[in-house]
Formats: C-alpha cells, sequence, structure tokens
C-alpha cells in the first residue's frame, strides 16, 4: 500500500485555500485519468470519478480539496508518523485515502463514486457538493454517503447547522472630548456581547449522539477616526445549533439571545442533519469503525446529502479539534485505520 503519510503531504504542498484549487484537482485528475476503472468527469474544480459495475447499491465518498488560509503551516513536515501542516487534518488526510482507494480498488462489492470538491470551507454559495447537486445531478445519485472529514477514525453522525447573522447597532456622532453629545454604537454592542459571553448551549441527544449548541462573535467593525464617537457598529455572530431544529427556528432562537437591536440580519446559513445510520451501508460503517457514534459538532455537507434523501455521515482521519490551527496535524495510524475500514466497506 501507499505511504498514507507522504501521500498526504504530497496533497498539503499543493496549495489549496478556497477558490484556488484548481492546482490540486489538475493534480487528482492526472493520477485518476488513466485508472481503467474509472469514468472521471470534472465540473470547473470539482471532480467525479466513478465505477460503473452495475452493483445493486452506489456509496459516495466525498472530501473536500480546499483549505482555511495559512498561519505559518503552508508546507508539509513529517516528524516520526506525524504529519504537520495547512490542510493536513482538514481534510487532506481523508483525500489521501480517497485517491488511495480509487486507484487501487478496481473490483468493489458495491458501485462508488468518489466527489473531490471545491470551496467547502467558505460561503455556502460556492459550495462544490451544493455546484454538483445543482449542474449534475447524475452524478450524485447514490445509496448513501460517506463524508472523510476529520473524526479522529470514529462515526461521527449528522452535523450541527451553521448560521452567520450580523448585528448593527447605530447612534449619533460626536467630539470624543464631548461625548456626551452623542450617542456610542459601539458601546451599544456591548448588551450583545455580554449575551454571547453568557451563551450556554442547549444539549440534545439524538440517537444516541450528544450535540452542544455554540454561539460566537466572530468579526467585529465600528469607528470613525481617534476624536469622533461612533454612529455605527456591527458584529458578526456564528451559531451552531443541534438537528432537532431548523434553521427558522434556530433563527428565532437566536434573536431572543440577541434581544433588541436596531438591525439583525442572517447571511449565511447551512441546515443541520441528523444522524440517519439507519441505512445498512452506514450500520455497517460503524460496525467495522469498532466504535459507537459520537455527534458532529461542526457543520459538514452531511446536510447536503440528508436535504435529498441521501444518508450520509462522517469518518475520516484527523482530530477536528485541531483542525484550522496553526498545529494542524494527522497520525499515520488514523491515515490507515480509515484506509482499512473503508477498503473492508468496499469489499
Amino acid at each position: 500500500m501507499t505511504d498514507l503519510v507522504r501521500l498526504t503531504a504530497e496533497l498539503v504542498d499543493i496549495p489549496s485555500v478556497s477558490h484556488n484549487e484548481r492546482a490540486i484537482t489538475d493534480h487528482l485528475a492526472a493520477r485518476l485519468a488513466t485508472v481503467p476503472w474509472l469514468d472521471v468527469t470534472r465540473v470547473g474544480d470539482n471532480l467525479v470519478a466513478r465505477t460503473d459495475l452495475g452493483r445493486s447499491q452506489r456509496l459516495v465518498i466525498g472530501g473536500h480539496t480546499d483549505t482555511v488560509p495559512a498561519n505559518g503551516n503552508e508546507r508539509a513536515h513529517i516528524e516520526g508518523d506525524v504529519l504537520w501542516g495547512l490542510g493536513s487534518c482538514d481534510m487532506k488526510g481523508g483525500v489521501a485515502v480517497m485517491l488511495e482507494l480509487a486507484l487501487t480498488v478496481a473490483e468493489p462489492a458495491i458501485d462508488v463514486t468518489y466527489v473531490f470538491y471545491e470551496c467547502e470551507e467558505i460561503d455556502s454559495e460556492f459550495n462544490g457538493v451544493e455546484r454538483l447537486f445543482r449542474e449534475r445531478p447524475d452524478l450524485m445519485v447514490a445509496d448513501a454517503a460517506i463524508l472523510a472529514e476529520p473524526t479522529g477514525a470514529l462515526v461521527e453522525a449528522g452535523c450541527q447547522g451553521t448560521m452567520r447573522a450580523v448585528v448593527t447597532q447605530t447612534g449619533k456622532r460626536a467630539h470624543s472630548a464631548r461625548p456626551w453629545l452623542g450617542v456610542n454604537a459601539i458601546h451599544r454592542l456591548g448588551p450583545v456581547l455580554a449575551a454571547c459571553a453568557a451563551f450556554e448551549g442547549r444539549k440534545v441527544d439524538i440517537d444516541g449522539c450528544h450535540f452542544l449548541e455554540a454561539l460566537s462573535a466572530v468579526g467585529i467593525e465600528g469607528g470613525v477616526a481617534g476624536n469622533v464617537v461612533p454612529d455605527r457598529a456591527t458584529v458578526t455572530l456564528n451559531h451552531r445549533f443541534a438537528p432537532d431544529r431548523t434553521a427558522a427556528e434556530a433563527e428565532a432562537a437566536l434573536r431572543r439571545v440577541v434581544g433588541e437591536v436596531d438591525h439583525f440580519e442572517v447571511v449565511d446559513v447551512a441546515p443541520a442533519a441528523v444522524p440517519g445510520l439507519s441505512h445498512p451501508l452506514l450500520r455497517s460503517l460503524v460496525a467495522a469503525s469498532g466504535a459507537p457514534p459520537r455527534a458532529k459538532l461542526g457543520w459538514t455537507d452531511v446536510a447536503r446529502f440528508a436535504s435529498r434523501d441521501v444518508p450520509a455521515t462522517n469518518f475520516g482521519p484527523g482530530n477536528p479539534n485541531v483542525a484550522h490551527a496553526a498545529d494542524e496535524r494527522v497520525d499515520r495510524s488514523e491515515l490507515e485505520t480509515v484506509h482499512s475500514v473503508l477498503k473492508s466497506l468496499l469489499g
């Protein structure tokens, strides 16, 4: 078998920050183009490689090729059995496993669709899975799906929804030497920030998976000049909500937390997905993993499949707690475990 650590390092060393996935897609396309048991289709910087063996079931295995911006970790380096570098965990380790399976499993017991896609880390309007469902739904037909997101080689079922909202408070400009003549919009954001800091997320149990909601202020803007009381200030909030709530219900709950403000606008939202492990292929995955499933606290594209009645789950190498961090890394043992489990599932 190919050394999965070195294969992942090869992918890490191809920069692919969101909107810049062409080089890595070219690389993957070149590797897959000569594989005789795969039909390979490219849609923009999305690559779909499919077997067509007439099997009774079809499984999608998907992974995104983009990363967040670098944080001094642009290049891969290997220390023993650990690979460090941007995207090593989220999720070029998973992409490397997918690539190895696509290159070597010539006669799977089920038909397989490998989906390497762009723009998962940014606004949902750019998402590659969504583009494929919209432009080439024929390529996305499946009985079940597995996203190779970092899960520590455990099955993480479903996913929480994610919502970004921008809260704006207004005021009245004045000279900062005489602030009582104005209304400070930044100060008026204080109660909103306090409510976020005091937020205690709901704990929701669905099919034995424990979801914990979260709310964070992730951006703030305001100020005119160093001697002016500002008349406008905004804070961007990110809310992660459990699968027992719709996006509309989550928005209503968030508005209650924020309270009365001058303006509240949801600028991006992606719905949650329930665990959905009842499909035989996904039950087999759980059994092969050797551990009970747990909840996916982040948002992943399992929600896009679930919304189209394709049961889906997350299973990939890498500790999700180091995703997007400067010390992002992935262990050889998890790469090899995920590869072994998925290979056994394909038969």
